[in-house]
């Protein structure tokens, strides 16, 4: 963990935006290529008889015809279903608001070809997710449930474990070449993930806090110098959380990430774009309206008190029963916006509005 943090730092300090999109152009290149291959082995071990492995992947699933129907996870009463709502909500919209994810769109020159750039991520995004389901069932019908639960509870390994079988099992070369493949897309994977979370940090503390916080008379020093400073020490603290963490069940993370960007970043976005009064106040106000009640949701949900899978599972003052706080907090974050707007006393700049709107929709003076 802290030799691949420490990596994480040196590239990120040094490389800066270029080094972390190159490490993003090889992890994709490296992913989309491994699914593609997996995916196919996996069809041609059914003969392309996607029923088949439907079939293989319910009867050893252990739930039956259960396996394939909706509910089996996120079934049951209201609470499940109001959860599994909550958690396609941050999803969906937090995608949009990630900053990690906006922080690409400097890396093409002109806005139309940002809005390729758009076109295409879909397209790869959509056949990645739709050869994931390939995959899911792949495990279950040729390793098993119970073979990927013996390696890890959470099912962590079950597309190495797949890759293994599917290269000929665990004594053979196809099958330890295959592994090895899956390993360095994973590897590349986090590397790429934590680089571009590192890069908006670090931007964010020299343009946001130390170009607006400076002092007319305080020494000069450059943002470029300020973020590689705010980069390591972005990767030291990551280093010793992740440390601290590492027996910790923090995967709740991932979709608290998504509610975050959701709440408090898309509200902005969208109000930006399509409110022509929208007004500083309300921007400040969707942030930390939206902020505010994800995370407090979150420390009173089950994933964090409150039952044998919480993150500290010996306290209990769970209050919130959802595990996902989308569905509460996004709207909160849109609400806030819009009060905050509504009750500014600053004047909407209705000409800026509009020149980005044209800007925006019809891509009037891209190259």
């Amino acid at each position: 963990m802290i030799g691949v943090g420490a990596l994480m730092v040196i590239y990120v300090s040094m490389g800066g935006m270029r080094a972390t999109t190159w490490i993003q152009i090889v992890k994709a290149v490296l992913l989309l290529s491994g699914t593609i291959a997996l995916t196919v082995l996996v069809l041609v071990r059914f003969q392309g008889d996607f029923d088949q492995l439907l079939r293989t992947a319910m009867e050893r699933s252990g739930h039956g015809e259960a396996f394939l129907a909706p509910g089996l996870k996120y079934g049951g009463d209201w609470t499940a279903r109001l959860d599994f709502i909550s958690l396609g909500l941050a999803l969906v919209l937090g995608t949009a608001g990630l900053p990690h994810i906006l922080s690409r769109f400097y890396t093409v020159p002109t806005a139309r070809a940002a809005r390729r750039s758009v076109v295409w991520s879909v397209g790869l995004i959509g056949g990645f997710y739709l050869m994931t389901i390939v995959l899911g069932f792949g495990a279950a019908a040729i390793v098993g449930p119970e073979a990927v639960r013996r390696s890890n509870a959470a099912g962590n390994t079950a597309v190495p474990l797949l890759a293994l079988d599917l290269g000929g099992g665990t004594n053979s070369t196809g099958g330890t070449v295959l592994f090895a493949i899956v390993a360095a897309v994973a590897f590349a994977t986090i590397l790429a993930v934590v680089a571009g979370i590192t890069l908006a940090s670090s931007a964010s503390v020299a343009h946001d806090l130390y170009a607006s916080l400076r002092r007319r008379h305080a020494k000069p020093r450059s943002e470029v110098a300020v973020a590689r400073t705010a980069a390591v020490g972005v990767g030291v603290v990551a280093i010793a959380l992740g440390l601290l963490a590492r027996d910790l069940n923090v995967a709740f993370l991932v979709g608290l990430a998504f509610a975050v960007a959701a709440s408090a970043n898309l509200p902005v976005l969208m109000y930006s774009l399509f409110w022509r009064s929208f007004t500083t106040r309300g921007a400040v106000w969707s942030v930390y309206g939206g902020l505010v009640p994800a995370l407090g949701l979150v420390l009173l949900s089950p994933v964090v008190t409150g039952s044998p899978e919480s993150l500290f599972p010996g306290v209990d003052f769970q209050y919130f029963p959802l595990q996902n706080p989308g569905i509460v907090s996004i709207p909160l974050g849109f609400l806030a916006g819009w009060l905050g707007t509504v009750t500014s006393v600053e004047p909407a700049d209705e000409a800026k509005h509009a020149e980005a709107e044209v800007r925006s929709l019809t891509g009037a003076g891209a190259v």
